[in-house]
């Protein structure tokens, strides 16, 4: 099992998620606002904390556990669809997972996800 994580931009949220939707076997993901800032950002900012946050940019974290196999896909259609050609457009990281629990049925491994 992998986990893929995605930054992308808020704006193309809808139209990856409608993409991701299609991919047989995906079972699902979950979707969070984050802020923080690239290596753009990084140049020029103080070493104390901001308290407007005003440095910081908006993005959408995706978390997506899947098979093994489904990996270069669900990647690649990422990729693809969050696509601007613009700088800031997001980053893809992909892990192992050692271990998946469903908590209702007690399912591990892959049968979890």
């Amino acid at each position: 099992m992998k986990e893929i994580k995605a930054f992308i931009q808020p704006h193309m949220l809808s139209r990856v998620t409608r993409t991701l939707q299609k991919v047989e076997g995906l079972t699902g993901m979950s979707v969070t606002d984050v802020r923080g800032f690239g290596r753009g950002r990084a140049k020029g900012i103080p070493h104390r904390i901001d308290e407007d946050l005003l440095d910081y940019s908006l993005h959408m974290k995706l978390e997506i556990l899947c098979k093994d196999e489904k990996v270069e896909e669900i990647v690649s259609l990422i990729e693809k669809t969050a696509h601007t050609g613009l700088r800031g457009d997001g980053k893809i990281y992909v892990s192992p997972v050692e271990m998946a629990v469903r908590i209702s049925t007690g399912d591990r491994g892959e049968e979890a996800v």
